[in-house]
């Protein structure tokens, strides 16, 4: 017998109004140079989002210095440019860009500053899966959600800070095979892990369409998003009411909020439809903040990896870096 019949809950039209009030406040500050007088002779590397930030700090290491625009937990779709971001892209050597339209507002600046930085947009070396977007077909850019798409993705990174600075191009190589090393022993792991929930609750319900890529590297199937693939749009409260009643026949085990977006909405999906809400939410368009679960690339992974699997059943084992000790060595 149900426990909240005498609950008092607000309409779907005032809580659809009270979340896309609070959308307003979402992060719009840029991260903080973190270069020091000594590295004025490195390449200067300007990064849009978090992700790539971390990818290029990563291949790049001590031989670049490295901004990234957007602070983690930050929401590229939404994010509106300040003009310390103009004079960043302006001062930059090259400019790497995930593109696919994930950060509207800083390609936008981007184009049209007249920048002579070098410029790639690094999610664009995936081939993208494509979504029905009202009366158009338009790219998926949440490409890094498959790790094997994250490789290609450190791949282009080397190549591009290699002809930047070719004297470091050895250097640049190692960093970049031992992070593709890592994200190959991820990719194993991932399959690895998804494979313990039962195969009837292997479906994802998320805030927004951030893990197509995802789902279908690793074998889940998206059953249903509160909005598309850009936190721009606008959910109805008869978009609300559909997708809990969906969320009825399909009987998913449980539905996941996101890091990036206010969890009101998709809080209140998950009470009409009378499914609960994974405990952990997703890191979808941003890794995490410093000391959090999933404040790197590889970690973010990790972390949703480990929140699907215990909120859909299955069987979380760890996953152990090469060469790091066991137990008991």
């Amino acid at each position: 017998m149900s426990t909240h019949t005498h609950r008092q809950t607000l309409p779907l039209w005032q809580t659809v109004a009270i979340f896309l009030g609070l959308c307003l406040t979402a992060c719009t500050n840029s991260a903080p140079e973190a270069n020091t007088p000594g590295d004025i002779d490195k390449p200067q590397v300007v990064s849009t989002s978090t992700i790539i930030a971390h990818m290029a700090e990563r291949v790049g290491g001590e031989a670049i210095r490295q901004k990234g625009i957007l602070k983690p937990g930050a929401d590229p779709h939404i994010y509106e440019p300040v003009p310390a971001d103009s004079a960043a892209f302006e001062e930059a050597d090259l400019i790497l860009y995930n593109g696919y339209h994930l950060e509207p507002g800083l390609i936008k600046l981007m184009e049209s500053a007249g920048v002579k930085a070098r410029k790639l947009a690094v999610g664009e070396v995936v081939p993208p899966l494509e979504k029905q977007n009202q009366s158009q077909k338009v790219p998926d850019p949440h490409v890094w959600g498959d790790a094997k798409n994250g490789i290609l993705m450190v791949n282009a990174i080397r190549d591009a800070l290699s002809e930047l600075s070719p004297a470091e191009k050895e250097q640049f190589a190692q960093n970049a095979a031992q992070l593709v090393a890592e994200l190959q022993r991820l990719d194993t792991w991932i399959q690895q892990q998804i494979a313990t929930i039962p195969e009837n609750q292997r479906r994802m319900v998320t805030t927004h369409d951030a893990f197509e890529y995802y789902a279908r590297a690793y074998g889940l199937k998206v059953t249903g998003t509160l909005i598309g693939i850009s936190t721009e749009e606008q959910p109805s409260a008869q978009t609300v009411k559909n997708l809990a009643e969906e969320i009825k026949k399909t009987r998913v085990p449980a539905i996941f909020a996101e890091t990036t977006i206010n969890p009101r909405l998709i809080t209140t999906v998950a009470e009409e439809a009378g499914v609960k809400l994974a405990p952990q939410p997703l890191y979808a368009d941003s890794i995490g903040a410093p000391g959090s679960p999933g404040d790197t690339y590889p970690k973010m992974l990790q972390a949703n990896t480990r929140a699907i699997v215990e909120a859909l059943g299955g069987k979380y084992t760890p996953f152990t870096p090469a060469n790091t000790p066991q137990s008991g060595e």
